[in-house]
């Protein structure tokens, strides 16, 4: 098969959003187009984009003599790493201090939107999340519908420097024991 250079595609986030937060009930997408229902979006993102980590653990089981007559996996993991840059976005709020520590307050003619966080050891919540990329024509959506974010990075306060929260979500298995899809769409309409 030939070399497509049309085949090779960016990461470059859909411009109403390129990370999207939903309960675990929202609707699951099932194309990278198709209209999402139940879905906040996380405002930017770092300029780093999201990075996908997949992690397998393995054992090698040897014979008598030293020869390996078999490998068994022993543990997979699936992580998305990135960071939130919107934090006045309540969604972003919430999902890393979690939905119970932070009360929003609209606007009103005396004050702007208000956020009341509280820091504590409460164990994050799980939520589903929806990551669109696209590059010209082509796009990308991922889908993970269990995701905890389990990590949350130092927060640095400084004039030099906008505020982030970078996140780490651990995505679980669903009931089909997947921990994500992914719908690519190339772009390319076939000739009518």
């Amino acid at each position: 098969m030939a070399n497509t250079a049309s085949n090779v595609v960016a990461g470059v986030p859909l411009a109403t959003g390129g990370i999207l937060i939903g309960a675990l009930s929202a609707a699951a997408p099932t194309t990278a187009s198709d209209t999402l229902t139940g879905f906040n979006a996380a405002g930017y993102i770092g300029e780093d984009g999201v990075t996908e980590t997949n992690e397998r653990s393995t054992d090698r089981i040897r014979a008598w003599g030293g020869d390996t007559v078999k490998v068994v996996q022993t543990e997979h993991n699936v992580t998305y790493q990135f960071t939130f840059l919107e934090t006045l976005n309540a969604d972003v709020l919430k999902a890393v201090y979690g939905e119970d520590n932070v009360t929003t307050t609209a606007a009103t003619v005396s004050s702007g939107t208000l956020h009341e966080v509280q820091v504590n050891a409460s164990t994050l919540p799980h939520k589903s999340y929806v990551f669109e990329v696209k590059d010209g024509d082509a796009k990308i959506r991922i889908y993970i519908p269990d995701g905890q974010i389990t990590e949350v990075g130092d927060i640095t306060y400084s004039d030099s420097e906008v505020i982030g929260y970078e996140v780490t979500v651990e995505a679980f298995s669903d009931e089909l024991g997947n921990k994500a899809y992914k719908f690519l769409d190339d772009g390319k309409f076939a000739a009518a």
